[in-house]
């Protein structure tokens, strides 16, 4: 493959039969039963992924097959995979290898790989684990059903990898939803950035978007539902700009979300910096329905580095955007991603880092060791900073986000009441578990169902977790 043309349709074959000429792959050389099968979905990565997730099982329902409630229960598997984290296709051939002797076990057992290392790997994921079925990439995700009909019916795998640059975002009628108060909706894919570290464009390809009537009916349809949140998904979310009407932008179809009725909460994610206008955070600040919180990547306090990263800013550019944000009518809260040990970061670079996160204040933070990725501009540099500084580094840096955060939720949110979305049971397994506008998690004692809106205190911080406890209604 070009690293810098991204073509993956150049090397990865469209839809392909798998055969099993040396053996090693677990044949299926009699057509199975054509009876309903029993689907388990399991998804690694964000939550882009989560919501093709819902997608796939929502096209599985409506061709007749059932959801099982575990791997275990079911005999058709698939795997949504994500490959921008550290070793992304290590760990989906580790799941994979887990299921070979469930394989060896039951002929009738399919295998699916799907998502963003499906697209990647193609036809190379069956020679590395033979005995997968399918293998779909994210431009096909709508061919599934039709590929599993194709493999009861021949007995043979099939890798679907079509990369379609030039097409719309495929439409799926059936969702399945993961929940029964949040409705999460693609509004785009792909990206057109292409910073020099990222596998996303090789994954997911250019900017598609859909047009906003289609999005608004799909809010409104949540709505009827009783769905009272909304999250808006693509990958630069914020460059959207409606195809049938391109003055239509990302604001407008943001506060025109923002006034559907039932609609109780907006969310979006995940922003670029640069997509960002002085009309968007107008729109957030005006319309309280849309959240209070707002993802804004970092990546480098270091103009040096974000060049080499090809960010498109520099660090005074995202100081002003900064400024402009914590400036609005009304709090907005920010949180950030940063990866550390860029090829050529220096300890200087570093540092410029670090000034920049306290400087801002971020409420919550992703960071990372980096590490190359597959296709991408870095990945043909020299990783020039020795492992053990990257980790030192990414120490140094959490530690310091440690602090900031305890400081943060001492000042901003103990002793306050906030309303909660409830979500369901904490991860204690004792506690219910609910989210506040700024996409802080509580844990409170309680029963509520997943969807309720409670009032709660926080009454206990720590530097990564709230806990709150319930205002009575006489209060």
């Amino acid at each position: 493959m070009n690293k810098r043309s991204g073509r993956l349709n150049e090397v990865q074959p469209a839809t392909v039969s798998l055969g099993s000429p040396d053996g090693r792959r677990a044949t299926m050389n009699q057509p199975r039963r054509m009876i309903p099968r029993r689907f388990f979905i399991e998804t690694f990565g964000c939550q882009m992924n989560e919501h093709d997730s819902e997608k796939i099982a929502g096209l599985l329902s409506h061709r007749g097959m059932v959801p099982a409630q575990s791997a275990e229960e079911a005999d058709l598997f698939i795997l949504n995979t994500c490959s921008v984290r550290e070793k992304a296709a290590q760990k989906v051939y580790s799941r994979l290898g887990e299921l070979k002797s469930r394989k060896r076990q039951s002929d009738r057992f399919i295998i699916g790989v799907v998502g963003c290392v499906a697209q990647q790997e193609g036809a190379e994921m069956v020679r590395k684990a033979p005995f997968v079925d399918l293998v779909v990439g994210t431009h096909m995700y709508h061919s599934i059903p039709d590929l599993l009909d194709e493999i009861d019916s021949t007995g043979q795998g099939k890798v679907a990898t079509d990369f379609l640059p030039d097409q719309p975002p495929v439409e799926i009628a059936s969702v399945t939803r993961q929940t029964n108060f949040r409705a999460a909706i693609t509004i785009m894919e792909g990206c057109n950035k292409h910073c020099s570290f990222c596998i996303v464009p090789y994954t997911r390809g250019k900017e598609r978007n859909r047009p906003a009537r289609i999005i608004l009916d799909e809010v409104r349809k949540a709505a009827d539902q009783g769905f009272t949140e909304v999250l808006l998904l693509g990958q630069t979310v914020n460059s959207y700009r409606d195809p049938e009407h391109p003055r239509t932008r990302f604001a407008d179809l943001l506060g025109a979300v923002a006034q559907v009725p039932g609609i109780k909460r907006v969310r979006f994610t995940s922003p670029h910096p640069r997509a960002f206008d002085d009309r968007t955070i107008q729109v957030i600040a005006e319309n309280p329905t849309i959240c209070d919180q707002v993802h804004l990547p970092l990546q480098s306090g270091s103009n040096r580095v974000l060049k080499r990263m090809r960010r498109q800013h520099t660090r005074e550019w995202y100081l002003d955007l900064v400024e402009k944000f914590q400036s609005a009518e009304r709090p907005i809260r920010l949180s950030t991603d940063v990866i550390v040990g860029f090829p050529g970061e220096s300890d200087a670079d570093f540092e410029q880092t670090l000034e920049i996160v306290k400087q801002v204040e971020f409420e919550s933070m992703f960071s990372f060791k980096y590490s190359p990725r597959p296709f991408t501009e870095a990945s043909t540099w020299e990783d020039d900073v020795p492992e053990n500084e990257k980790a030192r580094r990414l120490m140094a840096l959490q530690q310091l986000q440690r602090g900031i955060q305890l400081r943060l939720h001492r000042e901003r949110y103990l002793g306050r009441v906030f309303t909660l979305l409830v979500e369901g049971p904490a991860r204690d397994g004792v506690n219910r578990c609910g989210r506040t506008t700024t996409n802080k998690i509580v844990n409170y004692p309680g029963n509520e169902e997943p969807g309720q809106s409670i009032d709660v205190r926080i009454c206990a911080v720590g530097p990564n977790s709230l806990l709150g406890e319930r205002v009575s209604n006489d209060q």
